[in-house]
């Protein structure tokens, strides 16, 4: 059986959600989470505030959406020195942060 990837996606709501704040946060997840080893999809980008249907959770501003080749390498990013740089600069702009992890 071939290797499962892990889709690692994680919403932040801000703060203070304005685009200056919303857009640092991109630019910070460009410049430290797409650099470890074994990720093989990465995009971060802001909320689609034009789709409103009832189903659409809204309640976040920035999306991050990894897919790593293995858990293995999942778990390593979570250790990774980059990963911790990034929460460390970044956190205080956090207002919540809601991680979803899948097996695809």
């Amino acid at each position: 059986m071939p290797a499962t990837r892990l889709a690692h996606n994680v919403f932040f709501k801000l703060k203070d959600s304005t685009p200056a704040n919303v857009q640092a946060l991109v630019d910070a997840c460009h410049k430290y989470l797409n650099v470890q080893p074994g990720i093989v999809f990465f995009a971060a980008g802001p909320c689609c505030r034009e789709l409103d249907r009832p189903v659409n959770d809204r309640d976040w501003d920035v999306g991050l959406h990894l897919v790593f080749d293995t858990k293995a390498s999942h778990d390593a990013y979570q250790d990774d020195a980059t990963h911790n740089k990034f929460i460390e600069e970044n956190k205080p702009t956090w207002a919540g942060v809601r991680v979803f992890d899948s097996y695809v």
